[in-house]
Formats: structure tokens, C-alpha cells, sequence
């Protein structure tokens, strides 16, 4: 993919350039610090997927196999820990896309980052945006993904259909993001997903 689609272009000015990869702290650290295990941080990255299709903007995500030992079942961008041989953390988010989903670096365009996530089993994820080609077809590793799917972005993007639960744990009372049914059954978007969703729609109203 060697061009922005029309629907995309000007969503670069809302991101963290592609050459300055975010180095600052996690944007939630103040919410989860105090859930994070000792020691230092894993750096991973995950890629945002956008596919500008004729009926909107849509983003790709997948179902984690139930097995695997980190968030089973959840659903999540594709991506993974930054390994030694990744020259940085864009080359993480593309090579954990194609191991997971087959996506091919010709099939998609990076755009820019979103802020640092700290997430409570102990990952500082940076989240990489780019573009999908609308012929791009999944071929998921079924040892990691349990199903690939789309939701359009003006869902959750929209205000209202991001729900914050209030809850108890570990001795203060916490925010857990939540998106409202989307139409995909049994494909419930929260946890770390929501948070990211909801940085970029930060970003994109400028806020951030």
C-alpha cells in the first residue's frame, strides 16, 4: 500500500509522528500504577488497523486464542513484546501483525503512534496506526487468534457508546472502560482494547 485512502488522509496530524517514537511515560500510569508488577516494564506494540471501506472507516481486531497465557479471549489489536532482533517498535507491531493475522508490509501503510500504555500484567504497549488495504484478506495463526473482525470507527469513536464502569479492587475504587454492544455477538471490547480506542479519539478531538 503505497497511498493514503481519501478517508484517511489528515489523521497523521492527530498522531505522534512515525519517526518519534513516544518514549514519555504511560498516559494511564496514575491508574494503574500501584497494580504493576515489580521490576521493569516489557516494551510491545500492536498495530491500530484502519480499512477505509466504501460504507466508513473500519477497524480490524481479533479474538486471542483462549490458551495463550496473556488476556485469553480478549479482545485485542494484534502485536506482542518488542524482541532484540526488532530494529524498533514499529518493526515489532509489523512482524507480531503478520505472525498473528498474515498482513504483509504491502498491505498496509503506517501512519503514527498513539501515547504509551501501561497495561497491569506488566507491558508498556505502544500503538502503531496505519492503514489496511481494503483487499486484505486475514489469515490467522489459530494458535494465537481465535478470530479476526471489524467495528466501524464512528462507533467508537461516538462519545456515548464508551461506558466507564466504576469498580473495587485492591483497595481503591477504579475506571474500567467499556464499549456498548456493537453488533459483533460475543466480541466484548474493554480493558486495555477500550483504552487505546479511547486515546485515539483523545487525539483526534485534540485533547490528548
Amino acid at each position: 500500500m503505497t497511498r493514503l485512502p481519501p478517508a484517511l488522509q489528515g489523521l497523521g496530524a492527530a498522531l505522534h509522528p512515525l519517526p518519534a517514537i513516544p518514549a514519555g511515560p504511560a498516559w494511564n500510569l496514575d491508574e494503574v500504577a500501584d497494580l504493576l508488577p515489580s521490576g521493569a516494564s516489557v516494551p510491545a506494540a500492536v498495530l491500530v488497523g484502519l480499512i477505509a471501506r466504501d460504507t466508513g472507516v473500519q477497524v480490524l481486531l481479533t479474538r486471542r486464542n483462549d490458551g495463550l497465557r496473556h488476556h485469553p479471549g480478549q479482545v485485542a489489536f494484534p502485536g506482542g513484546r518488542v524482541e532484540p532482533d526488532d530494529a524498533d517498535a514499529c518493526a515489532a507491531a509489523l512482524r507480531e501483525a503478520n505472525e498473528e493475522i498474515g498482513i504483509t508490509r504491502d498491505e498496509l501503510l503506517p501512519i503514527g503512534w498513539l501515547d504509551p500504555l501501561a497495561t497491569v500484567t506488566g507491558f508498556t504497549v505502544l500503538p502503531l496506526v496505519a492503514a489496511i488495504g481494503v483487499d486484505f484478506r486475514p489469515r490467522p495463526d489459530p494458535g494465537e487468534v481465535a478470530e479476526v473482525f471489524e467495528v466501524p470507527l464512528d462507533f467508537l469513536m461516538d462519545t456515548p457508546n464508551l461506558l466507564i464502569k466504576e469498580l473495587e479492587w485492591r483497595g481503591r475504587r477504579r475506571s474500567v472502560l467499556e464499549f456498548a454492544d456493537h453488533g459483533v455477538p460475543a466480541q466484548r471490547i474493554w480493558g486495555a482494547t477500550a483504552s487505546i480506542l479511547f486515546n485515539l479519539r483523545q487525539r483526534l478531538e485534540g485533547r490528548a
